[in-house]
């Protein structure tokens, strides 16, 4: 049975009376009244109720609490006995799910029934719904201007240990052995050796692996990928073995790290180089989903949107308007079209989307103009600096075509060819004795002096003499903002490092911390809007507001006024 209670509906008695006007002002201005006034209605109840029965069962717990709970856990970064123990004791999460109920059924919430509730809302993908709803409502309710956005990425690691390659396999090797002798005993006793269960299956293996030597590294690691051919064409034959995900995990270990050569009997294995080793292999085998980036290093990366303001209001938070996981290795290039696309579908398209080099390629600029997005990124440098370049030349913006030299010489004809390539063609005489003959990118033929470029190159060119500009470098500064939201999503939401592992989990955590980051973000709007007001309304300098925002708090205890009724003058 399903249950669900109105929360809208006001109460003939306060339930919350009793904690006093200075307490109360404290819940409303916190996380928890950003939380109750606006996103608790718009849980997506309907949608966690599909997968229960109206009229048989046990009844539900309410499902306002029930995915209001799974929300705050990630917000707050709790274990699981931690969020038992929370909603159990604590006023916050109480007044912010509405909880006036003090029996086990309504603020009682067992450890099992949480991890039931987390796995239907990560199984239906209603994490995305949830952080694309609650975070359109706060964008809605708080009056933020998504018309400038930013974008960048930042690593998340889930909650794996760091390997090393020969950990990596011998890590492996026993997890299939594990697997093996609970599924397929016989199969165990008769073909495993001896030599392989006491090198792997012993309390102290891992230790041996851990400490092996410098020196010995490459005679280790050559051992075990001879173990790791023999397991495998030893259990070649038998399909119910080969179906088994850990037995697969040995297949995908031999291929990034060794090089097999010859088959049957004759097969050898020898060791791939570190730098022929795929950035996409596998780091641990708890966590297959993870890679590997030279930059970042293992794990995950979440790209990360978020809106900005130019002028200092503190009434106005900046919000995240998008959030994905992917694997560590996948470059920065191919998140921008998908990130543009998901806040479009939604109604809040940047009008300019500033972000780093890597997302800055000629062909997502391109394609974000029919979107109406300006991207405001640097082009990836190419030569040494000092040298005349194509950035050098004058173009036109429309056509592209050269219009004049770095000397200010305008071409004697400019063509495009067959092959799209553009050819503006200079005096041969005038480039013949010109200051910068020896690094100027003009070629010197017999007939006339021909600069050779493509489309990209010019609108590239364009795009690097712009960046040289004061208009350029006072867009492009405020990406450095994002950085401090990096650091916040993993300081104050504990993005840093997760307790799940696997892409799904991790995706899950990260989507619903963002929110929680845009959760909190909006109490410290909440609670500047008063003071704010204030401000504006008598004109104060700030060395004069001490005397008059003590005023407000006594009067505003006095008469019990609901800070958020106060309208702040823009």
């Amino acid at each position: 049975m399903i249950t669900v209670k109105d929360h809208s509906t006001g109460r003939l008695f306060d339930p919350w009376a009793y904690l006093g006007p200075k307490r109360r002002k404290l819940l409303e201005n916190s996380w928890a009244g950003v939380f109750r006034t606006y996103l608790l209605e718009k849980l997506p109840v309907s949608k966690v109720a599909k997968h229960f029965n109206d009229w048989t069962g046990r009844p539900t717990k309410e499902l306002h609490t029930a995915i209001g709970v799974v929300l705050l856990q990630q917000l707050h970064d709790l274990s699981d006995p931690e969020v038992t123990e929370t909603l159990a004791f604590n006023t916050q999460w109480q007044y912010a799910l509405d909880i006036i109920d003090e029996s086990d059924a309504g603020s009682y919430l067992s450890e099992r029934t949480l991890r039931n509730y987390r796995r239907i809302i990560i199984d239906a993908n209603l994490e995305k719904v949830l952080f694309n709803e609650l975070t359109d409502t706060l964008i809605a309710a708080f009056d933020v201007d998504t018309s400038k956005q930013r974008l960048d990425s930042t690593i998340i690691r889930s909650n794996m240990r760091k390997y090393g390659r020969i950990l990596i396999c011998a890590t492996t090797i026993r997890k299939f052995l594990k697997k093996l002798r609970r599924t397929h005993k016989k199969l165990y006793d008769s073909l495993i050796t001896a030599e392989i269960i006491e090198r792997y299956m012993a309390k102290n293996s891992e230790n041996i692996f851990s400490r092996v030597k410098p020196s010995g590294t490459s005679k280790t690691l050559q051992d075990v990928g001879n173990d790791l051919l023999y397991l495998i064409e030893c259990f070649r034959p038998y399909e119910t073995v080969c179906a088994l995900p850990e037995y697969q995990l040995l297949e995908r270990v031999l291929s990034e790290q060794f090089t097999v050569t010859g088959s049957g009997p004759d097969a050898t294995v020898t060791s791939k180089p570190p730098k022929e080793v795929p950035s996409d292999s596998l780091q641990n085998p708890s966590d297959p989903d993870a890679a590997y980036d030279s930059h970042k290093g293992s794990g995950y990366q979440a790209q990360i949107m978020e809106t900005y303001h130019e002028t200092k209001d503190k009434k106005k938070p900046n919000l995240i308007t998008y959030v994905d996981v992917e694997p560590a290795n996948i470059h920065d290039s191919h998140a921008l079209q998908p990130a543009i696309d998901a806040v479009s579908e939604r109604g809040c398209t940047p009008d300019e989307l500033v972000c780093d080099t890597l997302y800055g390629s000629d062909d997502n600029v391109q394609q974000a103009v029919p979107k109406h997005v300006k991207v405001i990124a640097p082009v990836q440098s190419t030569g040494s600096s000092g040298e005349t370049a194509l950035c050098d030349f004058t173009f036109d913006p429309d056509t592209n075509f050269a219009t004049r030299c770095p000397e200010g010489h305008e071409p004697v004809r400019v063509r495009r060819t067959k092959k799209l390539s553009i050819i503006a063609s200079f005096d041969r005489e005038v480039c013949g004795v010109c200051p910068r003959r020896t690094s100027c990118p003009i070629y010197l033929g017999k007939r006339a002096a021909s600069l050779y470029y493509t489309d990209t190159e010019a609108r590239n060119a364009q795009r690097r003499a712009f960046e040289q500009t004061t208009t350029f470098k006072d867009r492009y500064r405020w990406r450095a903002g994002i950085e401090g939201t990096n650091s916040h999503l993993k300081n104050d939401v504990g993005a840093d490092r997760l307790r799940v592992r696997g892409l799904v989990a991790v995706r899950f955590a990260v989507t619903l911390k963002a929110l929680g980051l845009n959760i909190l973000r909006c109490a410290e709007a909440l609670s500047a809007a008063p003071r704010a007001l204030i401000t504006t309304l008598f004109g104060l300098k700030s060395s004069n507001t001490a005397f008059v925002y003590s005023l407000y708090d006594k009067i505003l205890t006095f008469v019990s006024i609901d800070a958020r009724q106060l309208k702040c003058a823009s």
